[in-house]
């Protein structure tokens, strides 16, 4: 593949004195030696890359002792060139050598066990391999014996030479035929086009492309995929100095960048800059999907490979932890885009898929939680097959797996025998059928009815009560029973705030709203982790068609530009219960993605930020500023189900007056909100 002059100057320096690359005139291959020595390209010249095992010496060998490379230019026309590698070999003697027969000679070099008029012959193989080509040539060389002294070099062998391209990788092994050492090896990197550079420029990326007016190129924006194949992106012929943009969410680490000059059989060079940015590989991890493609078979929608395992787990109602499955699926790197087959018979709500990647769960879906329904309140009953056919059972649960029946103070132990007769009646599903292993999700709902009848007619006669009461009340009555579910995040800028955000809750608790906040739910978050909380209570306010609320503070802004800059904060910085830090990874693709709208509202308080501070990303939902905008931002709360008019006049003012006071102490002096300290 001929290169111009031009281009290849550019890529080994800007003045061609300075460089002075020799060049060599036709295509064919050729050998030199230094004086002494006689060579030829072996018969064929390429030859089979197969090494062999190491054998003893006969006697007398020549064997190479050390190999370095020299860049050349093999030019078929005066413009046009190609970048070759000259490989030159030095050989030395090795083998069994012959004493002097006289002691007066001792300090005597020792002689050849070989006539003096023969000669020492040997058949040099060298091994030339790149990411897309691999060649062996064979080189035969003879010395006379004469001219040969023990353990010293005989002289060196040139070959001219291997062709590679700019910015390629080439490793090159030397032995002999047959092989008596261990072959030499060589690593080098060719250069590159310094005429592309890649530099940060803020949130974005330029990609700089250095060259005259006059040069026509093509820049090619791909994503380099499994097995080498690539997928092409972005794709432009191009002229002169040109600058590219890239957004910092568009980069991934396998997004390579190639170029080359608009000529024929030109060549191409490739970079991939973007392999080892924490950027990249952030943005890997939010782009990429779990999808179910069919009760059995599931694929992960990614644009590159993921170092990353891949685990089956059921998860149980109440937010615990998803707990590993035996078996799991098998352990290794994921394949993007091909469908896998699940282990299992029968899909499950319950059922699970974790990716894990340096021990951290990245992703987490339960895949048949669309087509079958939420999640189910069964008890997952482990089978293991014994020995002369016994079989025994435990139930899954977060502290392990019981075994049935047990006195264990668990609801699987209590209902150990109702479950374990309802198996053998069929009433469970198989879900996996293993040689000694089968895995079973038995229904526990009717015990629970049954055995809880009593305090269900008692609750539910409480709650009428209840209901009774609240008819009585007209800011509380009709609208409680369907109340929406309000999801509240916030950033716990300071104690005055959290007083703040604590009104605003038991304020919208009465209009009524079903309220969820962190500051009510402190211990849940401790058990389960700021992260674990936020993403079962974000998916239960959305599966009822509930709204989460965005309360933007000074410090929640600053939190949002953090990860918008693609830095997530560290959740030990803002506190073990900061759920809005540990949210911004579930709301922010929301947002980046155009689903925000109808799901989520933003509000922000008079006099503590003003909503053009809110980054221009949440502004997608409603924002409204509290309390001069109350009536918007209880109606959007509301959504369908928006009171009549007077009766939202009732609910702004009450939250209006909940809201006042406290707002006021935000901006008192310390001194006035706390009280004056102690005197004598």
């Amino acid at each position: 593949m001929p290169v111009s002059w031009f281009l290849l100057s550019l890529a080994l320096g800007r003045n061609p004195v300075v460089i002075s690359l020799e060049r060599t005139v036709g295509p064919r291959d050729a050998a030199r030696c230094s004086p002494g020595l006689s060579c030829q390209l072996g018969v064929g010249n390429d030859v089979l890359c197969l090494p062999g095992s190491i054998e003893s010496a006969p006697g007398p060998v020549l064997v190479p002792t050390y190999m370095q490379t020299e860049l050349v230019l093999r030019c078929h026309q005066e413009t046009s060139c190609d970048l070759c590698v000259r490989v030159t070999i030095r050989l030395a003697a090795h083998g069994h050598w012959e004493e002097p027969n006289e002691k007066s000679e001792g300090a005597a070099e020792p002689e050849l066990k070989v006539p003096r008029n023969a000669s020492l012959q040997a058949q040099v193989v060298l091994t030339f391999h790149t990411y897309s080509t691999t060649r062996c040539v064979l080189l035969e060389v003879q010395v006379p014996a004469a001219q040969v002294l023990p353990g010293q070099a005989v002289g060196s062998l040139v070959f001219d030479c291997f062709e590679a391209a700019l910015g390629a990788e080439v490793r090159i092994w030397a032995y002999t035929q047959p092989r008596y050492q261990k072959e030499l090896n060589l690593t080098q990197q060719l250069p590159v086009l310094p005429w592309l550079s890649v530099a940060a420029d803020g949130d974005n990326v330029r990609l700089v492309l250095n060259v005259s007016e006059e040069q026509h190129f093509g820049l090619l924006l791909y994503w380099s995929q499994a097995q080498g194949a690539l997928k092409p992106w972005w794709h432009r012929n191009l002229t002169g100095p040109q600058t590219i943009i890239l957004n910092h969410t568009d980069l991934v680490p396998c997004l390579c960048i190639q170029v080359w000059p608009l000529e024929t059989d030109s060549v191409r060079t490739s970079t991939c800059p973007f392999k080892d940015d924490p950027r990249a590989h952030r943005n890997l991890w939010r782009a990429a999907r779990l999808q179910l493609l069919s009760p059995r078979s599931w694929w992960l929608d990614a644009p590159c490979s993921l170092p990353a395992e891949v685990i089956l787990c059921w998860q149980s109602p109440g937010g615990v932890p998803c707990q590993p499955l035996i078996p799991p699926l098998p352990l290794g790197n994921v394949t993007m885009n091909k469908a896998i087959e699940f282990p299992v018979l029968k899909g499950h709500p319950n059922l699970c898929v974790q990716v894990r990647s340096w021990d951290k769960v990245q992703l987490q879906e339960c895949l048949w939680s669309d087509s079958l329904g939420p999640l189910k309140d069964d008890v997952l009953l482990v089978e293991t097959q014994g020995p002369q056919e016994n079989r025994s059972f435990c139930a899954l649960e977060p502290s392990g797996c019981i075994p049935l029946p047990s006195r264990a103070a668990t609801r699987a132990a209590r209902l150990g025998e109702q479950l374990l007769q309802d198996l053998h009646a069929g009433h469970c599903l198989q879900l996996w059928d293993g040689d000694i292993r089968a895995l079973w999700a038995c229904p526990v709902d009717k015990y629970v009815h049954k055995r809880w009848a009593l305090v269900w007619l008692a609750c539910l006669l409480l709650a009428a009560a209840l209901l009774l009461l609240l008819l009585l009340h007209k800011d509380r009555g009709k609208a409680a029973p369907g109340a929406r579910a309000a999801l509240l995040l916030y950033s716990a800028d300071n104690a005055a705030f959290e007083r703040l955000v604590g009104a605003l809750a038991s304020a919208l608790s009465r209009i009524p709203l079903r309220v969820a906040v962190d500051l009510w739910s402190r211990r849940e978050m401790s058990a389960q982790g700021p992260l674990a909380w936020l993403h079962a209570r974000r998916r239960q306010t959305l599966q009822e068609r509930g709204v989460v609320v965005l309360l933007f503070s000074p410090g929640a802004v600053a939190l949002c530009r953090e990860w918008l800059q693609g830095e997530p904060p560290v959740l030990e910085v803002h506190g073990p219960h900061d759920s809005f830090a540990a949210s911004l990874s579930c709301v922010l693709p929301d947002f980046l993605q155009g689903r925000a709208p109808g799901r989520y509202v933003g509000a922000c308080f008079d006099g503590l930020l003003a909503p053009d501070a809110v980054p221009a990303p949440f502004r997608a939902a409603p924002l409204f500023s509290l309390p001069s905008q109350l009536r918007g931002f209880l109606g959007a709360l509301h959504g369908s189900t928006t009171a009549r008019p007077r009766r939202l006049e009732d609910s702004v003012e009450q939250v209006a007056c909940a809201l006042r006071p406290v707002l006021d102490s935000c901006f008192r002096p310390p001194a006035a909100r706390d009280g004056p300290e102690g005197g004598t």
